[in-house]
């Protein structure tokens, strides 16, 4: 039921484009505090450096924790900023109800807390939830694939991040529904058929694992779909093992990770939906920057970044070879 009541408050979300993201200062003594749930994976990693470089940029003092994929250390590295002054708490939580006591005290101690990327409960009393628009990033790469397929049966293999997770129910939701809408549109049927769903703990690892037991069961599959690129870069690796590459569509539902987009370059994979972990990291210091300084910000409680789905046509709008991620 949290589930349904989060992606339903979703519905009264904020959209803020990149380009409307403008460094802001700090008006009086800031310390901001970074609580991240892992840097175990290099968007993580990318996000973090982000949120440090955007929060000292605006005048502030900077200390970040790594959550360690572990929800009780994550809870205590809050309580440690708190206790130690943070007046602003970045949080990208591990998990989206297991946060809120922890984020609420942070709130009643005067903290301005602002969530970032993974979604945390809206129960909880906090600013806002930055993130990507997952369901949206989803329909667009839906309605690509359909374009790109024109109508062909579509034996799809899916690739999940980890069960109960909601941004990745929203990713594989978005995409599945602009595909079927998409079909149902433009040629009157939908062939579609999801011949498994392979949990990859978000991973390259797993996602080459996942692939490799659907191979097994479904030596069919012509369209792979993951949850972010990094599963979808290690089913590569296991079709690519398994001499299967040939005829096989690579999408991802989102990340523009920094090998998939060299990939969609060279037409060695389909699409992605963007998702810059640096750019969510800014936004969510500016957010909490504004609101130390008292400016007035009119924001629901869920942010989202302008989607967009990245091809060969208009990548080159979006990589960048020196990028962490």
């Amino acid at each position: 039921m949290k589930a349904i009541t989060m992606v339903g408050a979703l519905l009264g979300a904020t959209m803020m484009t990149t380009a409307a993201m403008a460094e802001v200062k700090a008006a009086g003594e800031c310390s901001i505090g970074v609580a991240m749930y892992t840097l175990g994976a290099p968007y993580f990693a990318a996000q973090e450096v982000a949120a440090r470089a955007a929060a000292e940029a605006a005048g502030c003092s900077v200390r970040t924790a790594d959550g360690q994929n572990d929800m009780v250390k994550q809870i205590g590295d809050i309580e440690d900023m708190v206790a130690a002054g943070v007046n602003v708490l970045i949080v990208n939580p591990r998990d989206a109800l297991g946060l809120v006591p922890a984020v609420d005290a942070a709130t009643a101690q005067g903290v301005h807390v602002v969530a970032m990327d993974s979604m945390l409960d809206p129960s909880a009393n906090f600013i806002t939830n930055v993130s990507a628009s997952n369901g949206e990033n989803g329909k667009l790469v839906g309605e690509w694939l359909a374009k790109k397929t024109a109508g062909e049966p579509l034996k799809i293999a899916l690739l999940s991040g980890t069960q109960g997770n909601v941004v990745g129910q929203a990713r594989r939701m978005g995409v599945l529904s602009g595909l079927m809408d998409a079909e149902l549109t433009n040629y009157g049927h939908a062939n579609i058929e999801i011949v498994g769903q392979g949990w990859g703990n978000w991973s390259t690892e797993g996602g080459l694992a996942a692939m490799e037991d659907l191979l097994t069961a479904h030596p069919d599959i012509n369209v792979v779909l993951g949850e972010n690129d990094s599963m979808v870069i290690g089913a590569r690796e296991a079709l690519k093992a398994a001499n299967r590459l040939d005829g096989v569509l690579l999408v991802a539902a989102a990340d523009g990770q920094k090998e998939a987009y060299e990939m969609i370059k060279s037409g060695e994979y389909g699409a992605t939906g963007l998702n810059d972990p640096a750019a969510l990291a800014r936004l969510a210091v500016e957010i909490g920057v504004k609101a130390l300084n008292g400016e007035e910000q009119n924001l629901t409680k869920f942010t989202f970044t302008e989607p967009a789905v990245v091809t060969q046509e208009n990548v080159d709008q979006y990589y960048k070879p020196d990028s962490m991620f």
